[in-house]
């Protein structure tokens, strides 16, 4: 593993890595491939199809494995983004789940090749560090109401609006 970081999640595809991973690194900024490791001719897969690609979002690096095996993702297992601001949870939120996609609960959503993503407002984890424990449950409630989350509405709760 050529990145710097010492534990990358490795996320498991079917063959469809590469594509997952052109997706993925357009949606975020600060994005790119650093490396494709090819098959050589050995099983599972035909030689010079991609095996494993080592790829940074946002600057969090991440590694997506060609497996050859139909294991699929599971809800046990998310990515979780901090978002600054509303336009930026409406803009990943859209992409993510454009083409197939699917919104969930609660901030999350599954994309297309079935990875589910948390689109979190850092707004939201404030107001959740409140020292007020009422203030903290009216935002939890108010979260637990909402599919996409609306940092708006998230402040409104916290005041007791």
């Amino acid at each position: 593993m050529s990145v710097a970081q010492k534990i990358a999640t490795c996320l498991w595809f079917n063959a469809n890595a590469e594509e997952a991973v052109n997706f993925y690194t357009s949606v975020f900024k600060d994005s790119k491939i650093l490396s494709v490791a090819r098959y050589g001719g050995e099983a599972p897969s035909k030689k010079g199809s991609v095996l494993l690609i080592e790829f940074q979002l946002a600057g969090q690096q991440l590694l997506a494995l060609n497996g050859g095996q139909d294991i699929p993702f599971t809800d046990a297992v998310s990515l979780s983004v901090s978002c600054e601001s509303q336009a930026e949870v409406d803009d990943l939120w859209s992409k993510l789940t454009a083409n197939g996609g699917r919104p969930v609960q609660c901030g999350w959503l599954k994309d297309r090749f079935g990875l589910s993503w948390q689109i979190v407002p850092t707004r939201m984890q404030e107001l959740l560090k409140d020292p007020d424990e009422a203030k903290r449950s009216r935002v939890m409630l108010a979260m637990m109401k909402m599919v996409k989350l609306d940092i708006a509405t998230l402040e409104r709760a916290a005041e007791g609006r």
